[in-house]
């Protein structure tokens, strides 16, 4: 029975850098030609998984997404073996079956995350130019036409259970780096995204700035929590509000610096709490 794996949506308001779109383009392109994969690299939260999501809606392809954190054995994304009815038999598993899927986008989240160190080998030969692999209980595997791997991944001492990529493995990607957008875009983004009006989205990206460019002790704050503390605006939170209930960071330190910024009046932590009942 052929797998068919859903096109997603396209979103309406998602902002790349000219260059990025166009050689998003140049490598699509390329696609039609031979085999190519695409890493995608930068900070967390800048949009790498959203944009292998929005490269297969804006391209009409169909999109298939796994967690190499999850792959704690090498051969586990084929298959495995397992007892049913009394009898061992091989289970396929949705790696194999999207292969197969000509045109199909295939996104190896968090690729530097493997559970077993061993577990992403079986990947040098469907990324090689001869796109196939001999399983034992499937056979030869093949990798359709126009099919292409996506790979995200988080560097950085911050991030725990990362293991460095193989060199060979990166070897095979094309590269592409992503960062935060600039001020006015992501002023835009937070505001076409949530509803929040436009002054309202410039004070939350402009606090957030100001965190991120702190000469001090700069704190990494992504798009993504950008758009977290506006949505909680949205339902009635201040800003100062948002920023403590969105931001992984400890809360005297961002007491601190919140005082810092001089916050307005309105929105300063009352100094008695009012605690009622929540039934």
């Amino acid at each position: 029975m052929k797998e068919i794996f859903e096109i997603p949506e396209l979103d309406q308001y998602f902002f790349l850098p000219e260059e990025i779109v166009k050689n998003l383009n140049r490598l699509e392109k390329l696609s039609h030609k031979h085999p190519i994969n695409i890493m995608i690299t930068g900070k967390q939260g800048c949009g790498k998984s959203s944009l292998v999501k929005q490269f297969a809606a804006y391209y009409k392809r169909p999109l298939v997404t796994f967690q190499v954190g999850l792959l704690s054995e090498p051969g586990q994304l084929f298959g495995e073996k397992i007892i049913k009815d009394g009898n061992v038999v091989f289970e396929e598993y949705l790696f194999p079956r999207a292969i197969r899927t000509e045109g199909c986008v295939i996104h190896l989240e968090e690729i530097n995350r493997p559970e077993h160190p061993k577990a992403l080998n079986e990947l040098f030969s469907v990324l090689s130019e001869e796109r196939s692999i001999w399983i034992e209980s499937l056979g030869l595997q093949k990798v359709a036409d126009r099919v292409i791997f996506f790979a995200t991944l988080n560097e950085g001492p911050e991030f725990t259970g990362i293991e460095f990529l193989d060199a060979a493995l990166r070897d095979r990607f094309y590269t592409i780096h992503l960062d935060y957008p600039d001020e006015k875009t992501e002023i835009e983004i937070v505001n076409l995204k949530t509803g929040l009006p436009k002054k309202h989205a410039e004070r939350v990206v402009k606090t957030v700035n100001t965190l991120r460019n702190n000469e001090q002790t700069p704190i990494s704050i992504s798009t993504r929590h950008c758009l977290m503390i506006a949505e909680l605006m949205m339902m009635g939170a201040t800003l100062r509000e948002g920023l403590i209930y969105s931001l992984e960071i400890g809360k005297n330190e961002l007491e601190s610096i919140l005082m810092s910024l001089h916050f307005e009046e309105g929105e300063k932590e009352k100094t008695k709490k009012k605690f009622i009942k929540y039934i």
